[in-house]
């Protein structure tokens, strides 16, 4: 389904590539999207380790974007110079504003693990996705912002991707 389908007043879970995709500013269907969260229309709802997920990520778009780095092995260039760590703040800032949007954060729980194996055994899910769908699942949550088909093959779970984005 699309991105833009959302009813309002629907709660929805937000994986980390639709973070990206706004504040890269490669998307402006996630933008609208997190816009209706902040405005109230849509309840959104993320976990810590996705928020975990966009830090690093956008720590390692942000050291591209400013030509300390090179894509491909940005996180070993970053570990060998520590200076350069402490020139990157845009990646804080932007993470830290999905709190200030309103987007409600939940913990990783011994439960939210524990749950997490079941979908990684019965899907093949990876460590994060299956966190996220054991997430959803403990709070009652079926709908999912997100890029990644994976999750398409999760029983339960409503998919909605945004639509321009290739």
């Amino acid at each position: 389904m699309k991105l833009s389908e959302f009813k309002a007043g629907e709660t929805v879970f937000i994986d980390a590539n639709i973070f990206i995709y706004h504040f890269t500013g490669v998307s402006e269907d996630c933008t609208l999207f997190l816009k209706r969260c902040e405005e109230g229309d849509l309840t959104g709802v993320t976990g810590m380790n996705i928020l975990i997920e966009v830090l690093h990520r956008l720590m390692m778009i942000e050291a591209v974007t400013k030509g300390f780095a090179k894509p491909g092995d940005v996180a070993k260039k970053l570990k060998k110079e520590p200076d350069v760590v402490r020139k990157l703040t845009d990646y804080e800032t932007n993470t830290l504003s999905i709190m200030d949007i309103g987007i409600e954060l939940l913990p990783i729980s011994e439960d939210t693990i524990k749950s997490s194996f079941q979908y990684r055994r019965k899907y093949g899910l990876l460590v994060n996705d299956s966190l996220t769908t054991a997430m959803m699942d403990l709070e009652g949550i079926i709908n999912l912002a997100t890029m990644d088909k994976d999750f398409l093959r999760v029983e339960g779970v409503r998919v909605y991707i945004p639509q321009d984005v290739i």
